[in-house]
C-alpha cells in the first residue's frame, strides 16, 4: 500500500503539479480544497500529466476554520501546506491576507502533529527572505529574513513571513513531527488548468498585449515542476529535516523574457510590447492601479537568490528560465487563454 500524502490549497497551479509529481513517483494523494465542486477541474488538470485513478482524492477545508483539517491529515504520512491567498491586488486591510495565512498554517500544523504525521513541509515564499532591514545582500540566502515592518511591505509579503515564523515557532516546540521549509521565488512555467497564478497572469498578459509597454522590473523565475520537484525532495530526504531551503531561478527583467517569447514564438508573440515604460510613470500609475503597488519597490532592483543549499543537501537544480518561459506561453495557447496566431 503506497504512502499518503495531504496537499493543501489543492487547485492552486504549483499544487496541481505537486499532486501530479506525487502521483508519478506512487503516493496516494488527497488534496483539500475550500469548495469540493472544484474537486473535477482539479482531477482534469492533473488528467493532463498524469492518469489520477483513485489513488487522487479530496477533502473539504479551509484555512480560516477548524473543521475538516484532523480528518485531512488522518492517515497521511507527510503533509506538504501549499495553501495561502495570493491577491493579484493587494487588500486594504492586511489581516486579510495575514490572518488566513497565519492562522491556516497554524491550523493545519496542529492537526497534522496530533495525527503524528512524520515530516510537514511548508511553501513559503522568497519574499520572506529577500528585504531584510538595511541594504539588500547580494546573493540573498535563507539565513535572511524579511523585515515586514519596513515601510511598503505589502501586506502578500507579510502574509508570508508572518505565517512562516509562527510556523518554526510552533514545530520548535518538540513535537515529534519532522518540519521543513521551501521558499520558492517567482512561479511560471507549463499551467495545467485556466486559474491562473499571478506570476503566470503576468506571462499572459504579456502575450495577450495588455501591457502598453515593459517596466524596468525583473523577478528571479523559477518553474512550477522543479519547485514541485523540490518540495517533494524536502518531504523524503533525511538531510531536509528542520531546514528552511530556498528554490530559486536565474533573475530575468521583463523585457530580457519578452525578447525570449518574441524570438521564440515569432507571429504567435507578435502583441509582446517592445518599448519600455518609465519608472516614474509606473509610480504615478500605481496611484490608481492597485496591482501596481505590490511591485513598485521592486522597480531597478535586481533580486539575486542563492540555491545552494537546495543543491548541496538535496541534489536540486532549475532548468532554464527561457524553457520555463516558453513552456507557460505554450500551455496558456493550448489553454485558449491566448492567441496562439501562426504555427510555430
Amino acid at each position: 500500500m503506497s504512502e499518503r500524502v495531504l496537499v493543501t490549497g489543492g487547485s492552486g497551479h504549483l499544487a496541481e503539479w505537486q499532486i501530479v509529481k506525487l502521483l508519478q513517483a506512487g503516493y496516494e494523494v488527497r488534496a483539500s480544497l475550500r469548495d469540493l465542486s472544484r474537486a473535477d477541474e482539479v482531477r482534469a488538470a492533473v488528467g493532463r500529466e498524469v492518469a489520477p485513478g483513485e489513488r487522487l482524492s479530496f477533502v473539504q477545508a479551509d484555512l480560516l476554520r477548524d473543521a475538516g483539517w484532523d480528518a485531512a491529515v488522518a492517515g497521511c504520512a507527510f503533509v506538504l501546506h501549499l495553501a495561502s491567498p495570493f491577491p493579484v491586488a493587494q487588500p486594504a486591510n492586511a489581516d486579510d491576507l495575514i490572518v488566513p495565512a497565519r492562522d491556516g498554517a497554524l491550523r493545519v500544523l496542529r492537526a497534522a502533529v496530533a495525527a503524528k504525521v512524520r515530516r510537514i513541509v511548508l511553501t513559503s515564499s522568497s519574499s520572506a527572505l529577500s528585504d531584510p532591514p538595511g541594504r539588500r545582500p547580494v546573493p540573498l540566502t535563507e539565513a535572511h529574513w524579511t523585515d515586514p515592518e519596513k515601510p511598503g511591505t505589502t501586506p502578500y509579503v507579510q502574509s508570508k513571513v508572518l505565517a512562516e515564523r509562527a510556523a518554526w515557532a510552533f514545530m520548535q516546540t518538540g513535537s515529534g513531527t519532522e518540519f521543513a521549509v521551501v521558499a520558492p521565488t517567482t512561479i511560471i512555467g507549463p499551467a495545467l488548468s485556466p486559474d491562473l497564478s499571478a506570476s503566470v497572469q503576468g506571462v499572459r498578459r504579456l502575450l495577450a498585449g495588455d501591457m502598453p509597454g515593459i517596466p524596468r522590473l525583473g523577478f528571479p523565475f523559477v518553474d512550477v515542476r522543479d519547485v514541485a520537484d523540490l518540495q517533494l525532495r524536502a518531504m523524503t530526504r533525511p538531510a531536509a529535516a528542520g531546514q528552511r531551503i530556498a528554490g530559486a531561478g536565474a533573475f530575468t527583467w521583463l523585457a530580457d523574457a519578452a525578447a525570449i517569447l518574441r524570438r521564440r514564438l515569432g507571429k504567435a508573440a507578435a502583441k509582446v510590447p517592445t518599448r519600455s515604460v518609465p519608472s516614474i510613470l509606473v509610480r504615478l500609475m500605481s496611484l490608481r492601479d492597485p496591482g501596481l503597488r505590490s511591485v513598485v519597490r521592486e522597480l531597478g532592483q535586481e533580486r539575486v537568490i542563492s540555491s545552494e543549499k537546495a543543491r548541496r543537501l538535496l541534489g536540486w537544480t532549475a532548468r532554464p528560465v527561457e524553457e520555463s518561459l516558453i513552456e507557460c506561453a505554450r500551455s496558456l495557447m493550448a489553454l485558449g487563454l491566448v492567441s496562439s496566431g501562426q504555427p510555430f
